[in-house]
């Protein structure tokens, strides 16, 4: 059963730059997996939008259970922490 996911992330002031560098890092580990990053989309950030819009798919919850517990993911929380100011994650059905 395969698990979508829409995630919506709000960078700290003057922290989207860093917000990019983040992701890209841990980004990269999401297909060992058993992940897909489908779209990676950008606002300008601008109100209350989200700087970075993004999309996935995971092969089964285990997958994605897995891909939060990395533990190379997890050593970048400080950096998480500096560079992003809210998180919003959905499950999501796409067409």
């Amino acid at each position: 059963m395969n698990i979508s996911l829409c995630v919506l992330l709000w960078a700290r002031p003057g922290e989207e730059e860093g917000l990019v560098r983040y992701e890209d890092r841990v980004l990269e580990l999401v297909t060992e997996h058993g992940g897909r990053v489908l779209q990676r989309a950008r606002t300008d950030g601008t109100g209350d939008q989200p700087l970075e819009i993004q999309l996935f798919t995971f092969e089964s919850q285990s997958a994605l259970d897995g891909y939060m517990q990395d533990e190379r993911r997890l050593a970048f929380a400080d950096e998480r922490d500096r560079v992003v100011e809210r998180t919003e994650l959905m499950r999501v059905t796409l067409g």
